[in-house]
């Protein structure tokens, strides 16, 4: 079977996490940090701005304390996103409010936003669909002149750009994930994004129980190292030495990762071209970079299920994020939303990974066209 999605280890990731086992120390320690401060250059900014945390959808569900986002303020998400984010918002109590996307990008518009702004929208809990940019320059005033909260998803774009900067540093808060389908895998992990250095300290406390102060070894100076204070009801959610090791390796790796990708894509592009049937990604706008994340296809017969059927037939595993949650019952958010209804329709994420082989690409692309020549 050809994957849809598949992380690429080596030697190099063990030999460090080996290193981390006879150090005696797997929990959080230096290597942590050292990511952070990696992750942060990464980011063109400072390590006072970064922090890291076990998960991305963690970090979702902390942005709403973080945002000092209350019970009954109202949440602007597009319907395109991930489940977490959808939970996020309702397990705080605050109120879900859908807005549509772009049918063709599957990312949120500033018209679409505008649309459900109320007095009680607190925030904008925004999607960056599979890495691909949003607008940021119509999104951005539009949040400041209602005094609004931006908190960018950017899950799936970990080397992604806008207008010649990192994507996710535009908003007030940002999350990255490196979960075990990302580019940059370590079994589990995230980094936070912070414009105000003082969240970021916020949020350090916050993912520790609210320690004023780290009790035991860290803090033994002390007279008395097992005392401690709190200033919230905070909980753990740390990355630790072991997660980080293999994030390190993994990041070492980017460059290589991003050529092979972007190869990939190139071959979707120029194999796939000549297909009246279906439309291919948009072209990158000026100044933006995209992570490769996705390679989406969107069929416009109404045979996207049958095209999926008949690659998964045929041991390509193929697939469609994400599912609008406008769809899922138990959030009860009704409305009108065409472009979402549309990109859900007819939407369908090609095998797209750094360990793809040009033989299978080009695999994939003959069963396509193979698909075309009998059903289309």
């Amino acid at each position: 079977m050809i994957n849809v999605m598949q992380p690429t280890l080596g030697q190099e990731e063990l030999n460090a996490i080996k290193k981390v086992f006879d150090s005696n120390w797997i929990g959080k320690g230096k290597l942590v940090s050292d990511f952070e401060m990696m992750y942060a250059e990464h980011l063109g900014t400072t390590h006072e701005h970064v922090l890291s945390t076990n998960c991305c959808s963690e970090g979702l569900f902390s942005s709403m304390h973080l945002m000092d986002i209350q019970p009954g303020d109202e949440v602007i998400v597009p319907t395109i996103s991930f489940v977490g984010a959808g939970n996020a918002v309702c397990a705080n109590g605050s109120k879900l409010v859908l807005c549509d996307v772009d049918p063709r990008t599957l990312n949120a518009r500033a018209e679409d936003i505008e649309k459900v702004i109320t007095p009680k929208t607190k925030a904008i809990l925004l999607l960056h669909f599979g890495g691909i940019p949003c607008d940021m320059d119509s999104i951005m005033p539009l949040a400041k002149a209602n005094g609004l909260k931006v908190i960018e998803d950017c899950a799936a774009g970990v080397c992604s750009q806008y207008k010649g900067h990192a994507l996710g540093t535009d908003g007030d808060m940002a999350m990255w994930s490196f979960d075990a389908m990302k580019i940059l895998v370590c079994g589990d992990g995230s980094i936070l994004y912070f414009k105000d250095p003082a969240i970021r300290e916020k949020a350090d406390k916050w993912l520790y129980f609210g320690l004023e102060a780290k009790s035991g070894y860290e803090n033994s100076v002390a007279q008395k190292w097992w005392e401690f204070d709190i200033s919230a009801y905070g909980h753990r959610a740390i990355m630790n030495n072991v997660t980080a090791a293999m994030a390190i390796e993994q990041f070492k790796k980017l460059p290589m990762f991003m050529e092979k990708r972007e190869a990939v894509h190139n071959a979707y592009n120029e194999g796939l071209k000549d297909l009246g049937w279906m439309d291919l990604p948009l072209p990158m706008e000026e100044g933006n970079k995209s992570s490769f994340y996705f390679y989406h296809i969107q069929i416009k017969n109404g045979k996207r299920d049958e095209l999926a059927r008949y690659l998964r037939e045929r041991d390509i595993y193929t697939t469609y994020r994400y599912f609008p949650l406008h769809r899922v019952p138990h959030y009860g958010v009704g409305g009108s939303f065409p472009g979402a209804d549309y990109a859900a329709d007819n939407t369908l994420c090609l095998p797209m990974h750094q360990s793809l082989t040009n033989d299978e690409v080009q695999m994939i692309i003959d069963k396509i066209k193979e698909f075309g020549n009998k059903h289309c």
